[in-house]
This record gives C-alpha cells, structure tokens and sequence, in this order.
C-alpha cells in the first residue's frame, strides 16, 4: 500500500501510540493528537508529528485539521480512538457529566469527520476507523453512559458507512475487549468519587476491586492486538465493518446475543461478586 496521511486521536498513550508506532514503521505519514502533547515527545523522535489537541474543543480540532490540509492537502485516513470511560450509578453522575462523556466519545470524533470527509470524496478514497468496545454491544453495571457513548457510536458508524461508500470511503469499528491500557487506572478513582459512599456504595467498592483484578498491568491483551486490526482495516482493499479482539470480547459478545437477556445479566453479575 502506498504511503498516506494518517490521523491518530488519542494518541499519547496505549492503543493510540502503539498503533502510530506501527503505521509510522510502514511508511506512512502519521500525525497524532492528544491532549498531553508531552507524551508524544517519543513519536515524534521517529517520525510522527504531534498535535496538542482536546477532541471536544472545537477551535484545537479545526486548527490541528488545517495544519494537515495545509502541509498535506488533506487526510486519508483516520483512527478516532480518543475516548475514556464515566463510571459511576447513573443515579449519582451529574448530567453536565454525562453530556461531556458523549462530548469525548461521539460528538467531538463526529466533528473530526465531518472535517475530513470532503477530501475523501474528492480523491474518492479514504479510510474511517472508529474505536469502539465490546461495551458496544455488552453492558455492566456503573456504565450506563460511557455503554451508551459506545452503543451510540456502533449506530453512527453503520449509518456513516452507507452514506460514503459510493465515494470510495470504508467505515469500521473495531471493538476491543479487556486491553492493557490506562482504562482501569482512570475509571476507578471517578466511580468511588461519584457512587462510593451512596445507596450504591458496597457494590461500587466491590466493582473496583474487580475492575483493579482484570485491569492490573499484564492481565488483558497487550495493544498491539489492536494495532494489527487498525493495520488491517487499512490494506484491506473492502474492509470488514466490524474487527473484535482481546481478552473477554469475544465470549462476552457471544453470551449477549444467543443467550439473552437474563442470562446474560446472572453471568454478569456473578463476575462481580
């Protein structure tokens, strides 16, 4: 595959920085956002260019977006990974909290691709591939919102893939399972925040020690999983519309669908004891 101009969101650590590593390795020209422009000092000694970018703060998502179109002319292919996880009882999280968990995973990735789309359609190429979860079709307790960010994105990228494949755009998801990255780090401290000491209390302080267990350094499936799926998705020459790895993804997903509801929720909540 010739060289393209890639964009990595949320790129200053984990599944971001192993994938720009990856892609930098083959060739391509990579630039990376995140907000900790400090931790993507390392990629750009190889060759990536960092950008200091909040997805949700329109004005930094423009700038960074004309910075590439001026120096490359545009964007050929872009991995929205940015994103992180509100946990907590619905009850207790505040709605202002909420909103700016769809402002992370949904709205602020839907500007970005708005952006990129017209020169995709004009060269009558382009790659879009989101980051979703296999909290994209499964479901916990604590994660009404940050499930429903990802359940929201899974709709959105099935309608964006209809809709720009006459102009030789493909659309993915790739929905990891349980991956060793920051994920468990920021989720727990949040969730006692907002549900450690309320009706929900005892669950919650149970929960994060069963999130602390599976998310400890070494016990999911390392990044470059993903990575692999990321580089897929890009030489394929149609893509799948959906990629899935790492640890529980797959079992979980298959309880979900064929075994339903019901049993789906005593499985879960077993997990959690």
């Amino acid at each position: 595959m010739e060289p393209r101009t890639i964009l990595i969101t949320g790129a200053s650590s984990g599944i971001g920085k192993d994938a720009a590593i990856r892609l930098a390795e083959l060739g391509h020209n990579v630039y990376t956002a995140a907000r900790r422009i400090e931790k993507m000092e390392d990629l750009r000694e190889i060759g990536c260019h960092p950008l200091k970018v909040d997805i949700t703060n329109d004005e930094e998502v423009d700038s960074a977006f004309q910075t590439i179109q001026e120096n490359h002319g545009g964007i050929d292919i872009l991995v929205n990974n940015a994103g992180y996880g509100l946990y907590g009882a619905m009850e207790d999280i505040p709605i202002e909290d909420a909103r700016y968990q769809f402002d992370v995973n949904l709205f602020g990735l839907a500007h970005l691709t708005q952006l990129v789309l017209p020169h995709m359609r004009e060269q009558r190429f382009g790659r879009i591939i989101n980051m979703s979860s296999m909290g994209g079709k499964v479901y916990t307790p604590l994660g009404s919102w940050y499930h429903a960010t990802k359940h929201a994105l899974e709709g959105w990228t099935d309608c964006l893939r209809l809709e720009v494949e006459p102009f030789g755009i493909h659309v993915s998801l790739i929905e990891p399972g349980a991956i060793d990255t920051e994920f468990g780090d920021v989720m727990t401290d949040p969730i006692l925040k907002y549900s450690g000491e309320t009706a929900y209390g005892d669950f919650t302080k149970n929960y994060v020690e069963v999130v602390e267990k599976n998310y400890r350094p070494g016990s999911g499936s390392p990044p470059s999983v993903i990575t692999d799926l990321i580089v897929k998705a890009i030489k394929a020459k149609r893509p799948r519309t959906r990629y899935v790895a790492g640890k529980y993804a797959r079992p979980m997903m298959f309880i979900r669908k064929w075994l339903g509801d019901r049993i789906y929720d005593r499985i879960v909540m077993a997990m959690l004891q």
